[in-house]
């Protein structure tokens, strides 16, 4: 069964069972969310992200920088990155997210997509390194993009399209149980910068 939604009231949760899920919608301005998206195109410390696939090292077309309070390690797909330091425009936004969502972070992945062709295969985020059961928000600046969960055992699929300034919220048991994914589409031909605010487990 699929289940597809371009609207949600505030604080429902997208997920019929095992796990929370909360889309808020545009929370900033359009005015605020072009700021903050023309701001990061041009500041953020973009590289190309890599991967290994099959013992193989793939280099995606899709562009990560890693953002955090302190020089935190981050693993995953058998790559390691070193959080830089915040940006005062990132201390503003993640601010407007801890206030909206009623959560901290300590720690931000960014992803740059150029267009629809660029996308994320299913996954769950369930590195050692994240605070079990933490809440993960992601922010969406730039085009719009459908973003898909998966129950890993009933296969159901629920799907919510992410607009220009909004704040969708992954928590409780949302990791252990769904898969998720942006899947690429040829309607899109503008970029998307995601926002995915975490918490670092501190040792």
């Amino acid at each position: 069964m699929d289940l597809f939604t371009t609207t949600s009231p505030e604080n429902t949760n997208l997920l019929p069972s095992d796990g929370t899920v909360i889309y808020y919608g545009p929370v900033l301005s359009i005015a605020e969310a072009n700021f903050y998206l023309n701001t990061f195109l041009e500041t953020i410390e973009w590289k190309n992200d890599e991967a290994v696939i099959f013992g193989k090292r793939i280099i995606t077309k899709r562009k990560v920088a890693w953002y955090g309070d302190t020089t935190f390690s981050y693993t995953y797909s058998k790559t390691t990155k070193e959080a830089l330091v915040w940006t005062p425009e990132l201390l503003q936004l993640k601010k407007i997210i801890e206030d909206t969502t009623g959560e901290t972070y300590n720690s931000c992945l960014l992803n740059l997509y150029h267009n629809g062709a660029e996308g994320m295969s299913w996954h769950s985020d369930g590195e050692k390194e994240l605070k079990k059961n933490g809440a993960i928000a992601s922010v969406s600046l730039g085009a719009e993009r459908k973003f898909a969960f998966k129950h890993k055992e009933t296969k159901e699929v629920v799907s919510q399209v992410l607009a220009h300034g909004s704040i969708l919220v992954m928590k409780e048991q949302t990791q252990s149980h769904w898969l998720h994914r942006l899947p690429p589409t040829t309607r899109v031909s503008t970029a998307r910068v995601n926002l995915t605010f975490r918490t670092i487990n501190l040792k």
